[in-house]
């Protein structure tokens, strides 16, 4: 069965409940959610999107005047180990994983115009895949695939 997250601008209350979740969940692995990866989280929560390094360098530096980059990539590091955010590796860029305490998302579809992501989840799918991988010779190193493509809105846009 086929789950899906789509990204979209989520209310005060969402971004709240998620940053919750979040604490609870690293709280519960004996981690912290440190003051600066809280705020990097948030500001991933509010632009409903995926968003490159240096542009969340910019946005955190509106609450964080002296942050500096290698801040910014330790704390992106610490929330990908704890499941928080997704690392776009086709895009470099990163998103906030939006079901945090569900399951693995084994999809993640990107708009390569504006940068949506839809999370999807269909355990039937990868496991073909990991087949059609190992027949090649190797075995998956992660659990999530990347798809490129163009959102329901930026598809309308084109002629």
């Amino acid at each position: 069965m086929m789950t899906m997250n789509v990204q979209a601008s989520p209310t005060a209350a969402q971004i709240a409940a998620q940053l919750e979740t979040a604490h609870t969940l690293c709280e519960s692995r004996g981690r912290r959610l440190t003051p600066i990866r809280r705020k990097v989280l948030e500001i991933l929560l509010q632009q409903g999107r995926s968003v490159k390094a240096y542009e969340l360098l910019e946005l955190i530096r509106d609450d964080l005047a002296g942050a500096a980059p290698p801040t910014v990539y330790r704390a992106l590091d610490f929330l990908v180990e704890e499941g928080l955010v997704h690392r776009l590796d086709a895009i470099n860029a990163w998103t906030a994983c939006r079901d945090a305490a569900g399951e693995p998302h084994d999809l993640l579809v990107v708009c390569t115009s504006c940068g949506l992501v839809a999370e999807l989840r269909d355990p039937a799918l990868t496991e073909r895949l990991a087949d059609k991988v190992a027949q090649a010779g190797f075995r998956l190193s992660g659990h999530e695939t990347e798809l490129r493509g163009l959102c329901k809105v930026c598809n309308g846009r084109l002629p």
